[in-house]
């Protein structure tokens, strides 16, 4: 019965999260102005800030027990946790950008500043974790075409392992001025929650569940949610099998762009070959609506996957194997593509250092450009730590969209979008971090990246990062 009990109360406080964002979206739906929120989150690897500190020490690592086929990355494994509790915060940022978020407009450097209040919870029993990260606040902008506003970004999961079997919960939301896509750069502003070594870990689902946001032309403010659930069920002493459904929404505040929902249905069979070498087999359904066209698509992706463990030190999974889209509405006479489907990720840890790939190739939701789009995604992050307090990162990313199916003598558009950046960052005592970042965003296409006079087929922008985070003692909850 103590089980039940822990898993009504993680429901019920991820449906309470759940409607805390239902009114700032009926907000939106109304016609006012919106503003940010949070990125998509990190595909492997905290920033060098949330890594412990050199003098304190290392703590005992839980091996990462999450299922080969399943919704979430891969880890190194969890800390372990000597007690439950809460943690709130401040957060001041401050970035200047050389060009403005809309692409039409050419205005020159503009800063943005962005006030936060910051809370993370972790809870644990002895069956069940109840993690959560959230940020929320407004920023005032010098860049006419953003304003003022607020921004909104939330992280939480519950998941209670018995001993057959795991059920997970996940919801990811976020509120943004501007394109998920390199929000923030490596500082403290990208992450919901706090910095430091109280952060709370999180994996993020893995990039094929999340709405595609890796176009930076897109317009205005959006606001995104993927809510997952997940089962696990151990059939023998090496084999279980997984199944999860993930409902995700992107919707602009602006015209000009295109909305998009999506139901994924995922299923997997993972076998363990060794105690750190797994083999899998997956199956995805993937539905993807527009609001207002009748477009629709249907997408079928079966995949044998490889996986290998090391607590700590290596987390590693790849997968690959045969796509078939279908559409409601022909392209170009097709009402089906073949393709192929893949990702890879890595992470490992060095004695002082870290490094995290991410790569996906398949179909998206459309990255609110296309109904639909084929995509080539790939996310790297490397960190360091430089002296005792001061720690180093770099961090790369890059996204190919384009049309799924080409028409007749049309130009197919395709957009290629990269970033490429590095920041500092050092804690400031116990309580404080404090970080520094660069990024170059370009974006290339063979077609207008926007709608007015003087729009060409090129955008690139300069940003520079501060941002200072504060966090008060953690309030033990038992």
């Amino acid at each position: 019965m103590k089980g039940w009990r822990q898993l009504v109360y993680g429901i019920v406080v991820l449906t309470a999260a759940c409607l805390w964002a239902s009114p700032l979206q009926a907000q939106q739906d109304e016609g006012q102005k919106p503003k940010p929120a949070a990125k998509e989150y990190p595909p492997l690897l905290e920033p060098g800030d949330k890594q412990q500190n050199a003098d304190e020490e290392p703590q005992k690592m839980q091996p990462d027990n999450g299922p080969l086929g399943g919704i979430q990355n891969p880890t190194l494994g969890t800390t372990e946790m000597r007690h439950s509790y809460w943690v709130p915060g401040i957060e001041y940022s401050n970035t200047a950008r050389s060009n403005s978020v809309n692409a039409a407009s050419n205005s020159g450097w503009g800063t943005t500043s962005y006030l936060s209040a910051n809370t993370s919870l972790l809870a644990a029993w002895s069956h069940s974790v109840l993690s959560a990260n959230f940020s929320s606040g407004g920023f005032f902008s010098t860049d006419g075409a953003q304003g003022n506003g607020q921004y909104h970004q939330l992280a939480a999961a519950y998941e209670i392992e018995e001993r057959r079997w795991q059920l997970l919960f996940v919801n990811q939301f976020s509120y943004l001025p501007q394109t998920a896509f390199g929000f923030g750069g490596t500082t403290g502003l990208a992450f919901p929650g706090i910095t430091g070594n109280l952060a709370v870990p999180l994996p993020g689902l893995q990039n094929v569940f999340l709405p595609n946001q890796s176009i930076l032309t897109t317009n205005g403010p959006r606001y995104s949610n993927a809510s997952a659930v997940q089962l696990t069920y151990a059939v023998g002493s090496r084999g279980s099998i997984t199944f999860a459904g993930v409902y995700g929404i992107l919707r602009f505040t602006e015209p000009g762009n295109v909305d998009n929902d999506s139901e994924i249905l995922n299923a997997g069979y993972n076998y363990a070959l060794t105690r750190k070498d797994t083999l899998g087999l997956i199956y995805r359904f993937g539905a993807y609506h527009y609001p207002g066209d009748p477009q629709a698509l249907g997408d079928h992706v079966a995949q044998v996957a490889y996986g290998r463990k090391i607590t700590g030190r290596l987390g590693l999974q790849l997968a690959g194997g045969p796509e078939i889209t279908t559409f409601r509405v022909a392209i170009g006479g097709s009402a089906r593509k073949i393709s192929g489907s893949g990702n890879a990720v890595l992470t490992y840890a060095f004695s002082r250092s870290g490094v995290a790939l991410n790569y996906t190739h398949g179909v998206s939701g459309g990255a609110g450009i296309f109904s639909g789009s084929e995509i080539d995604q790939v996310n790297a992050i490397w960190n360091r730590q430089l002296t005792r307090v001061w720690n180093g990162s770099i961090n790369f990313g890059y996204a190919k969209n384009r049309q799924i199916v080409s028409f007749g003598g049309l130009t197919a558009p395709v957009y290629d979008t990269w970033l490429a950046g590095a920041g500092l960052s050092r804690p400031l005592g116990r309580e404080a971090n404090f970080s520094l970042g660069y990024q170059a965003q370009i974006q290339n296409s063979n077609v207008a990246i926007c709608a007015g006079p003087g729009c060409g087929t090129n955008y690139t922008v300069h940003e520079i990062f501060g941002s200072f985070q504060w966090h008060a003692r953690p309030l033990v909850l038992r």
